[in-house]
């Protein structure tokens, strides 16, 4: 493969947007394991909630894709290997990014999680508003 085959493919699975249209394959091996990915994350989705056993399960999955996607986009710049390979690789790097993206949104549990978050963030830019427009610095009280 040429370098500017192998930097298009590199940019192909870098780019916003890559995900769309791609499919999750339907087994990937990770660690020498194989897994039914496709089956996984759609019977995670379709779930109405998840319990924590199921959550962390979930974790430890997205922490694997994440490490294969590493190993195979590191192996996409460095091995040597033909136009058709990298294109084959590229395609499953992509997968996987798909298959990350559809479990990091599950639903429920994670919009009542981040919902908190949100109140809480905003709850902490408001009282430091309040505090610099009160005139009050560091919990001393300034007096005009």
């Amino acid at each position: 493969m040429k370098p500017y085959e192998r930097d298009g493919l590199l940019e192909r699975v870098e780019r916003e947007g890559a995900t769309v249209g791609a499919r999750i394959p339907d087994t990937i091996t990770i660690q020498s394991q194989e897994m039914r990915l496709r089956e996984f994350v759609f019977e995670t989705r379709k779930k109405d909630s998840i319990s924590a056993d199921q959550r962390d399960a979930v974790e430890e999955a997205k922490r694997n894709l994440r490490r294969e996607r590493l190993a195979r986009k590191s192996r996409l710049e460095d091995a040597d290997m033909t136009v058709e390979e990298g294109d084959a690789l590229a395609n499953s790097i992509v997968g996987i990014d798909r298959a990350l993206h559809a479990l990091g949104d599950l639903g429920p549990t994670d919009l009542e999680r981040e919902t908190k978050a949100q109140e809480t963030a905003d709850q902490k830019r408001w009282m430091s508003f309040l505090k610099q427009a009160l005139g009050h610095d560091s919990g001393r009280r300034h007096r005009s």
